[in-house]
């Protein structure tokens, strides 16, 4: 198929063509990338926007469970929900089980939804190298809105902030001191904190939970980016379904006051500076990696290290040599 036909059914929503076009950006082969541009060229022109949520939250937190009950909901007003679940890959045969269409069959069933899940491979954060090219094609298709989940809580989560117009960070309730367990940095950057599993036995330990965080967040610095009361803390239960019409509002209310003061715009524009200056970065440390010489004197200096040289002089050699080149 070529691009020009596989362009033309992805802007009709065709949702196998959609597959096809995300496993073509995920490909590392220099084929398939110079496609993979061709196509992201053809269809930057239908301007098409989804609203993009990034989600995180601890393992066991009820994510997948969340997204399902929340993207259902979604569906049921008419709007169409791509799910772009990122599942953390293995440092040592770099595989991973990609699990999360069986954790949301009856999503996956809906025919106004749409869930892939990706490998994060070596990217931090959580966040696979791919997932901006992703969210554009989604966005191409015709979602109205695009989830990406991230693998989980970390120093580094906040990549998914660059590609995202608002955050969303699920807690548990219950478990100790919650509190000292999420970072700072996490917590500057959500703008929805939602304590998850806010029933049955756990709807006390969520009220508190949900409390203790709100009063976290008024300590915070105002952002400017925000209006009056946000980023704030709410409940939600996916299991019972409960929570999640007024998390929804709660993010119109947000969305709507940043396009009509002009964050909305802003953001994207940063985000898209953000993403040209790491594609950069990549090209050029695919471009050593790929250099014969280049690899020979990284690991000739890499023994050197091993052998008791300082890393940082290592480096500084390094550096040194592709300076010269």
């Amino acid at each position: 198929m070529t691009s020009d036909d596989l362009a033309e059914k992805l802007l009709s929503g065709d949702r196998r063509a959609l597959a096809r076009a995300i496993t073509l950006v995920e490909s590392g082969r220099a084929d398939h990338r110079a496609r993979a541009l061709d196509l992201l060229h053809k269809l930057g022109s239908a301007g098409r926007q989804a609203l993009r949520i990034g989600l995180s939250g601890t393992p066991g937190v009820g994510k997948s469970s969340f997204i399902e009950a929340f993207g259902m909901m979604l569906t049921r007003q008419g709007l169409k929900v791509a799910v772009l679940a990122v599942d953390p890959s293995s440092a040592r045969s770099g595989g991973s089980i990609l699990g999360d269409k069986t954790r949301m069959d009856r999503l996956a069933r809906d025919p106004m939804a749409f869930i892939r899940p990706s490998p994060s491979q070596t990217q931090l954060g959580g966040v696979a190298r791919r997932t901006r090219e992703a969210v554009a094609l989604c966005e191409a298709a015709g979602f109205d809105v695009v989830l990406v989940e991230t693998v989980g809580v970390g120093q580094s989560e906040t990549m998914v902030a660059d590609m995202a117009d608002l955050f969303l960070l699920l807690l548990a309730p219950a478990g100790g001191d919650e509190l000292q367990g999420v970072k700072r940095g996490i917590m500057e950057i959500a703008d929805l904190i939602l304590v998850n599993k806010a029933d049955g036995d756990l709807k006390h330990a969520a009220t508190r939970t949900c409390a203790d965080y709100a009063g976290a967040l008024r300590l915070l610095r105002k952002r400017p980016q925000d209006p009056d009361g946000f980023p704030k803390a709410m409940m939600v239960s996916a299991l019972e379904e409960r929570g999640l019409s007024e998390v929804w509002a709660e993010i119109g209310t947000l969305i709507n006051w940043r396009r009509e003061n002009g964050v909305f715009a802003r953001r994207r524009a940063e985000q898209a500076r953000n993403w040209f200056e790491e594609e950069v970065r990549q090209g050029l440390l695919a471009r050593l990696t790929a250099d014969a010489a280049t690899r020979a004197r990284m690991q000739a200096l890499g023994a050197e290290v091993e052998a008791g040289l300082s890393p940082s002089e290592a480096a500084s050699r390094m550096l040194a040599t592709l300076g010269r080149g």
